[in-house]
C-alpha cells in the first residue's frame, strides 16, 4: 500500500497560537483520515515539525510500503533531506525524533508544494488554532 500525506502547522505571531493538520490519502486519492490539533503558543517552525511527528504516527497504522509526505516548509522539507542543518536545538529533538520514525517505513519521499497546494491541511490548521484560541478566551 502506498499512502501520501500532506502536512502543515502554522503560528499566529511567531510565537503565538499554533496549531496542526495532517490528511492522508490512499492510492487513489481518497481520503483516509483528516486530523488537527491545537498545540499552543509555539513557533512556526515548532508546528510544521509537529505535524510532521503526528503524519509519521497517523502512517504506522496503515503500514504503507511507500510514503510521500507533503508539506510546502521549505526549512522543514530541507532538513528532512539534509540539504540544510539544524541549528535550532529545539527544532534538533524534532529532528532526530522524525528521522527515528522513518525506520518503520521501507520507502519514504518528502515532496515540496507551494502552500496553495496544501489548502486542506492549511484548512485544518486554522481551524485548530480557532477552535484553541477560542477555548483559551473562555478561560479568561
Amino acid at each position: 500500500m502506498n499512502i501520501k500525506i500532506y502536512t502543515d502547522g502554522g503560528a499566529r505571531g511567531n510565537p503565538g497560537p499554533a496549531g496542526i493538520g495532517v490528511v492522508v490519502f490512499n492510492n487513489n486519492d481518497e481520503v483516509l483520515e483528516e486530523y488537527k490539533e491545537y498545540i499552543g503558543i509555539a513557533t512556526n517552525n515548532i508546528a510544521e515539525y509537529k505535524a510532521l511527528l503526528h503524519a509519521l504516527e497517523l502512517a504506522r497504522k496503515y503500514a504503507p510500503c511507500s510514503l510521500q509526505i507533503y508539506l510546502d516548509s521549505e526549512l522543514i522539507y530541507n532538513q528532512m533531506l539534509g540539504s540544510y542543518k539544524v541549528k535550532n536545538e529545539k527544532l534538533l529533538e524534532y529532528f532526530v525524533a522524525a528521522q527515528k520514525m522513518l525506520n518503520d517505513f521501507e520507502k519514504v519521499d518528502f515532496v515540496h508544494v507551494k502552500r496553495d497546494k496544501n489548502k486542506l491541511a492549511d484548512k485544518l490548521v486554522n481551524q485548530a488554532i480557532n477552535i484553541g484560541s477560542a477555548l483559551h478566551a473562555k478561560k479568561d
